[in-house]
């Protein structure tokens, strides 16, 4: 008689990674009607903003939904990238775990290899169709057609059929089309919300988004793309025992201080020997000789040698004002008050992971006054919609006291409320998930202490808008007593005396102090006119460059009273010799069909004037200190 164990031996067997995951499809992010929608629409869009990046192409994505049955819905995902050649196609629509990033510590949104793949397996699973992918590469004058099904025992791709077909109008491009069960609802956690928000931290991508025949189209904020990805070695700093362990042991280098030097970021021969020597361990041992006690003793001499933080080309931040752009191009009705300067920390490392953090505020208008600040999540330019509660964002935000910036909040714990919006962005060659479903970012000390510091860095700039509103209140109230009261009282006075009216500009400068900027906008027929007044109220001649930053790059300026010195993005001018008292207007008209919507968030900038002494218009941004010194270095 067989022993028990021997019965359950006979009943173990290997399971395919395609069948782990079909009975586990939750994992995935397939575990409601409604979710499963966006996560077969998120997975789709995630690998045409990829191609287009890797390929250098302002990315143009189409994502059309059908309704064909009650809870049966037809997705495609329309791209103009690169296209896929068509030997890889099944392999990257048909097998799971296939991918070229799992192993490159560089930033990308799909990096796990189970993405689309996991979508044509939840559609067969749910309606027995298979997926319909449409590829076309620029050398070629027609495009590869397939029908594509998973073999999830043999996690294999299978090809029903396949044909060539003339693509009109696409030089290169991909498509694929699936039917899928799910729920078609509006709302915080629908497919319109998910794209609304990758439209923020894709501003240089436009999307369009049809709906049982209804269109909207998320324009494009910029022509700037991201700065392309490097793939990097991993960083001492932070990294895993096991992980130290197991490159040791795969090394072909010959010595320790060879294997630190080459097979890790940012260490030279110098700072190899100077962990060798605190490790007491010969710099010329064999990496392939080295024990668990050894990389235990490494690891603890890498925290005592000061190493150079990581390299950021691994890494591609959205950076300030494009954060700004893609927050204004989604926010419209809401009309802020104020848009705080995005902030982009330095990179950091966990685990020997390079990762930065960016963060963005909002404040005012229309925005809702009495609920929670509405949090916008992303990681990798990827929206994060789902599990906010267990998520490093949400405990950053906690554990900030925004009593002290502006906002409410009970007891100076938990979510504030007030009317803001809160943008968190984490960049990461391996953004630490909390799931395969990528819905949340885990509590990693590190990472939360860096959006604590984005956050703290927003929250001191919202804190200066209040007290600088308060401010400008008062002066805006001191300015119609010295502008129109004061002028009255000296014509009545002079009158009374029987003098001439006496010149008050000199005494109006030393009153107020400050440069004065005045905005007005029109419309008429489709055509913005916008006058901007500078007055200079101060007791010196003043020099100061103005920046207006325009609404969409293809925004067309019709005309303008003065010839900017600089186009594109932005606008400038150069203001020379400001006398005291003395007011100049520049007058521009836009084309385009603008609405007040478009210009939201949109400001004057001035550079060459203190912040103390400018009202109705911001200081020039860093980033922009930046930015215009390369285009000058250009010229």
């Amino acid at each position: 008689m067989a022993s028990i164990a021997e019965e359950l031996a006979e009943k173990q067997q290997e399971i395919s990674v395609g069948e782990f995951f079909e009975r586990n499809k939750h994992i995935l992010g397939f575990d409601s009607l409604t979710k499963s929608l966006v996560t077969a629409v998120k997975e789709g869009v995630d690998n045409s903003l990829d191609a287009c990046e890797e390929a250098e192409i302002l990315p143009e994505i189409k994502v059309k939904i059908e309704e064909v049955n009650d809870r049966e819905y037809k997705i495609s995902v329309e791209d103009n990238g690169p296209g896929i050649v068509k030997r890889k196609v099944p392999e990257v629509f048909g097998k799971l775990l296939y991918g070229s990033r799992f192993h490159e510590i560089s930033q990308s949104r799909g990096q796990q290899g189970i993405g689309v793949s996991a979508v044509v397996m939840y559609g067969q699973l749910t309606t027995g169709k298979a997926t319909l992918v449409r590829s076309k590469v620029k050398e070629k004058d027609y495009a590869n057609e397939m029908k594509i099904t998973l073999d999830t025992k043999n996690n294999e791709p299978e090809v029903l059929d396949e044909e060539v077909v003339i693509w009109e109008g696409k030089d290169h491009g991909m498509r694929f089309e699936t039917t899928i069960k799910g729920l078609l609802r509006r709302g915080r956690h629908s497919v319109f919300e998910y794209l609304k928000n990758t439209a923020i931290v894709n501003p240089h991508a436009r999307i369009e988004y049809v709906r049982n025949g209804n269109t909207t189209v998320f324009k494009r904020a910029t022509d700037q793309l991201p700065e392309k990805t490097k793939a990097v070695q991993p960083h001492l700093k932070g990294i895993e025992l096991g992980t130290l362990a197991k490159m040791a042991k795969n090394s072909k280098r010959r010595t320790l201080k060879s294997f630190l030097k080459h097979e890790f970021s940012r260490i030279s021969y110098s700072k190899a020997e100077e962990i060798c020597e605190y490790a007491g361990i010969d710099k010329k041992t064999n990496p392939g000789e080295l024990e668990v006690e050894d990389c235990k003793d490494i690891l603890k001499a890498a925290e005592k040698v000061k190493l150079m933080a990581p390299k950021t080309d691994c890494l591609s931040p959205i950076k300030g004002m494009l954060i700004k752009k893609g927050l204004k191009n989604v926010l419209k009705g809401k009309h802020p008050d104020y848009y705080a300067p995005p902030t982009t920390r330095d990179p950091e490392v966990f685990s020997g992971n390079p990762f930065q953090v960016e963060v963005g505020l909002v404040y005012g208008g229309d925005l809702p006054k009495d609920g929670p600040i509405n949090v916008l999540r992303f990681a990798n330019r990827v929206p994060l919609m789902y599990k906010k509660g267990g998520c490093a964002v949400t405990s950053a935000i906690k554990n900030i006291d925004w009593r002290i910036y502006g906002l409410d909040q009970r007891g100076g714990k938990g979510m504030p409320k007030g009317p803001a919006v809160v943008l968190v962005h984490v960049a990461s060659t391996r953004v630490p998930f909390t799931s395969e479903a990528k819905e949340a970012i885990a509590d990693i000390p590190e990472v939360i202490d860096e959006i604590e510091k984005g956050l703290r860095e927003c929250a001191r700039s919202l804190r200066t808008h209040l007290n600088r509103e308060k401010k400008r209140k008062k002066v805006k109230k001191k300015f119609t007593v010295v502008n129109d009261i004061l002028p009255m009282i000296a014509e009545k006075s002079a009158q009374i005396v029987g003098k001439e009216t006496p010149e008050l500009s000199k005494s109006m400068t030393k009153i107020m102090g400050v440069v004065y900027v005045d905005k007005n906008y029109e419309w008429d027929n489709g055509v913005c006119k916008i006058d901007i007044e500078i007055m200079n109220y101060t007791p010196k001649e003043k020099d100061m460059n103005l920046f207006f930053e325009k609404p969409y790059p293809e925004t067309e300026l019709l005309s303008s009273n003065e010839e900017p010195a600089h186009q594109g993005d932005h606008l400038e001018w150069k203001l020379e010799s400001l006398k005291p008292s003395e007011k100049r207007k520049i007058s521009i008209e836009f084309d385009g069909g603008l609405e007040k919507d478009d210009l939201d968030g949109t400001d004057v900038y001035i550079e060459g004037i203190t912040e103390t002494k400018l009202i109705g218009a911001e200081p020039l941004p860093d980033d922009w200190d930046i930015e215009l010194a390369e285009i000058k270095e250009g010229q």
